[in-house]
């Protein structure tokens, strides 16, 4: 993050410079912890499913439900953490959602599996839109959608370093009467509790109040902030009602879902595509799924960088899908197991690389109370899509016995985002165009 476009003001690029530093990665970890935990039950069911019975549409429709329970609970959540700020609210998220995770470990039964997955989308709904929100008052628009994707990267760098831990941690299979998909469950669940924890007393509230910004420093990002608010509250976008219904809004939703419907439609699946190959060791699965998400993480961090110097975020999201249309048709198609893997990777690498444009276009659209109901609002279409992503590949692979048919839907899928994303347009040029009237 040291090699940023400058801001042309000295004051300015410390500031920003601090900042980036200070909360970007801390932010990173926080999403980590949510991956980490969302998708761990993609390993433990390489255990899990043969223990306890759960067929191929049990474990995709557990997988999926926790979507469902984030869905209905993202837009609240959000308009809460407005209301009594992000350190307590995003510390809550994750103390509770840890001591779900810890539950798991004594799930029985299908339905007890179905019940603390729902719940655990309830606790973990909001996370992502507001850490979102909380960088977006903190970080301007020049360097939102750098900040957004190495944000969004952990959606890939996570799994790399999750899923060789995964595995690691499911050895201890036996070490104290419990199992290790338990084990699994149980670490990682204490893990996100501590995280929950020091975040109450590390995550600042204000530029005003950050004691690790020189009082010239806080003015300048004060300053600029509010510079950036007005201009959205001139042309309409600060207000709750419009984060539901400007029709920009409602394409960016739409977008959201197909981009998480194939995200975890793929994810949630991808150690059981591989394993599919013949031949692999667990420890051996979770090492080659971490070649996808590498692939993914250069392509995000490339296209955020990319479309911060050119002010471009349309064409990024539509290249990057298409690219993520023609892996999925390779991984579909693929004659051999090499070639699979070869579509999955560049499958995965197009797709994650559209969530940090994505995600700034959606902080470049909104502000105030219209970025904390709008954000949440996208994401909530996000979380139907990521519910219904990992049942409709579950029910195609339990009724075609491979994988082939559910790659070729999550292609197709990929091609309707990008016709979606092509009728985008950026959020600075409406910005430009109310500076003009200002101006005249």
């Amino acid at each position: 993050m040291n090699q940023l476009p400058s801001s042309g003001d000295a004051t300015g690029d410390a500031a920003l410079r601090k900042v980036l530093w200070r909360l970007v990665p801390f932010s990173m970890l926080l999403f980590f912890v949510q991956m980490t935990d969302k998708t761990n039950v993609s390993f433990a069911a390489l255990q899990m499913n043969q223990q306890l019975g759960f067929t191929a549409q049990v474990y995709g429709f557990g997988a999926g439900i926790f979507f469902l329970g984030a869905f209905l609970f993202e837009v609240p959540s959000n308009l809460i953490l407005l209301r009594v700020g992000a350190r307590r609210w995003l510390a809550r998220i994750m103390i509770t959602w840890g001591f779900i995770v810890v539950a798991l470990a004594w799930v029985r039964s299908p339905w007890s599996f179905y019940t603390l997955r729902f719940l655990l989308g309830v606790a973990e709904a909001g996370l992502l839109p507001g850490l979102m929100y909380h960088l977006g008052t903190w970080i301007p628009e020049q360097r939102r959608g750098l900040a957004a994707s190495w944000l969004l990267s952990t959606a890939a760098i996570g799994p790399m370093l999750g899923a060789p831990l995964a595995t690691g941690i499911m050895e201890m299979h036996g070490f104290a009467g419990f199992q290790g998909w338990q084990w699994l469950f149980i670490l990682e669940g204490a893990a996100t509790v501590a995280v929950g924890l020091f975040t109450l007393g590390f995550l600042p509230t204000t530029p005003r109040a950050a004691t690790w910004l020189n009082p010239t420093e806080q003015t300048w990002l004060s300053d600029t902030l509010a510079r950036e608010l007005a201009v959205k509250e001139r042309a309409g976008m600060t207000r709750l009602s419009a984060g539901f219904l400007n029709k920009r809004v409602l394409l960016a939703l739409a977008i959201g879902f197909f981009l998480l419907f194939i995200t975890f439609g793929t994810i949630m699946w991808l150690p059981q595509m591989i394993k599919a190959f013949g031949g692999l060791t667990n420890m051996e699965v979770g090492l080659l799924s971490i070649l996808p998400f590498a692939c993914g993480a250069v392509g995000m961090i490339y296209c955020g960088r990319r479309s911060d110097r050119t002010r471009e975020r349309r064409w990024y999201v539509v290249g990057a899908a298409l690219l993520s249309a023609f892996g999925f048709a390779i991984a579909g198609l693929a004659p051999s197991p090499l070639w699979a893997f070869v579509g999955l990777c560049l499958g995965m690498m197009g797709i994650l690389s559209t969530f940090g444009v994505f995600w700034a276009y959606a902080g470049d659209l909104l502000g105030g109370a219209a970025a904390a109901g709008g954000l949440a609002f996208i994401n909530t279409s996000s979380q139907l899509g990521a519910f219904l992503g990992p049942i409709c590949v579950g029910y195609l692979k339990q009724a075609s016995q491979t994988f082939n048919s559910g790659l070729l839907l999550l292609s197709a899928c990929a091609v309707v985002t990008a016709l979606i994303a092509l009728s985008l347009r950026n959020a600075r040029t409406q910005e430009a165009a109310v500076i003009s009237q200002a101006l005249v």
